[in-house]
C-alpha cells in the first residue's frame, strides 16, 4: 500500500519544483514543516480528504471563537489546523464562530453584538456562510482568512484559491439574508448551550467535555493530545520523533 502511494504522489507531483525540499516523497505529507518546505500543501490535504473516513473513531474538537479574537486567531492558526492538516484521520473539527457576542431579536430578525465591534459580527457572519456554502473546503478557507492580516478582506480571496468553484456573490447573499441570520443564531444557541458555560475564549470542547486541563493541554499542544487520545493504530505522523518534537515546542503564549 506505501508503494501504490509513493507512487501515486511521484505521478500527481511530478511537476512539483524540490530543489528547496529536503524531505523524500513519502515524508512530504508526515507533517505540516515537510508539506510546506515541498510546495505541496494544498495536495495533502486533497489526498488526506479521500482516505476512509474514521469519524466514528476520531477525537472529537470543538472550537468556539471570535473571528477577530487574537488568542482565538492563533489557536486555530498555530495549533488547530496544523494539527488538522496532520492528523485528518484522527480527528474531527467544528469550528463554531460566536464566542462572548450577544444576540436580540428586533420581531423580524436577530441583532447581533460583538465583542470586537461590528467588524467582528461581519467575519463571525461570513465565516459562518463559508462553512455552509464551501462544505469540505471551509477550513482551509477559514485558516487563509485567519492567518491573514485582514480577516475580513482575505475571504474572497481565500474563497477563490481554496474552492473556486464557489462565487463569492453566494457567500454573500447568505451573509446580507436570512440564511445567514440564522446561521448565526444557530451559532448563538450552540454557545448558549455549552456546560459548562464557556466564560472566555477559544474555548475548547474535546469528545463533548470541557475542562481546565484539557484545555491546558490543547492550548499547549494539540497534536500530542490528539494522539494521546486517539484509541485505534496510531496515524503515521504521532510516531516518537515527533511527538517528542511537539512536547518540546509550544506555541501557547505566543
Amino acid at each position: 500500500m506505501k508503494g501504490i502511494i509513493l507512487f501515486t504522489l511521484l505521478t500527481i507531483w511530478s511537476n512539483v519544483d524540490c530543489k528547496s525540499c529536503s524531505y523524500s516523497p513519502s515524508q512530504w505529507c508526515t507533517s505540516l514543516d515537510s508539506a510546506i518546505e515541498c510546495g505541496v500543501l494544498k495536495q495533502c490535504l486533497e489526498t488526506n480528504a479521500t482516505k476512509p473516513n474514521t469519524l466514528d473513531q476520531s477525537v472529537q474538537v470543538e472550537l468556539y471563537y471570535e473571528s477577530l479574537c487574537p488568542a482565538c486567531r492563533d489557536f486555530l492558526t498555530s495549533q488547530l489546523f496544523p494539527t488538522w492538516t496532520m492528523l485528518q484521520d484522527a480527528m474531527s473539527v467544528t469550528l463554531v464562530p460566536y464566542g462572548n457576542a450577544e444576540e436580540s431579536f428586533d420581531g423580524k430578525k436577530y441583532q447581533f453584538t460583538c465583542q470586537h465591534g461590528e467588524e467582528e459580527c461581519l467575519g463571525n457572519m461570513l465565516e459562518a456562510c463559508i462553512f455552509n456554502v464551501t462544505g469540505s473546503n471551509a477550513f482551509q478557507i477559514i485558516y487563509c482568512m485567519e492567518a491573514s492580516t485582514d480577516v475580513v478582506k482575505a475571504g474572497e480571496k481565500c474563497v477563490e484559491l481554496y474552492d473556486p468553484n464557489t462565487k463569492w456573490d453566494s457567500i454573500m447573499t447568505c451573509v446580507k439574508g436570512d440564511q445567514g441570520n440564522q446561521l448565526m443564531h444557530q451559532n448563538a444557541v450552540k454557545t448558549g448551550a455549552l456546560k459548562p458555560a464557556h466564560d472566555y475564549v477559544p474555548w475548547i470542547v474535546i469528545n463533548g467535555e470541557h475542562t481546565e486541563e484539557l484545555q491546558d493541554k490543547a492550548m499547549s499542544s494539540l497534536f500530542v493530545l490528539i494522539c494521546s487520545m486517539y484509541k485505534p493504530s496510531k496515524p503515521e505522523a504521532c510516531s516518537t520523533a515527533l511527538m517528542k518534537r511537539h512536547r518540546s515546542y509550544s506555541y501557547h503564549g505566543e
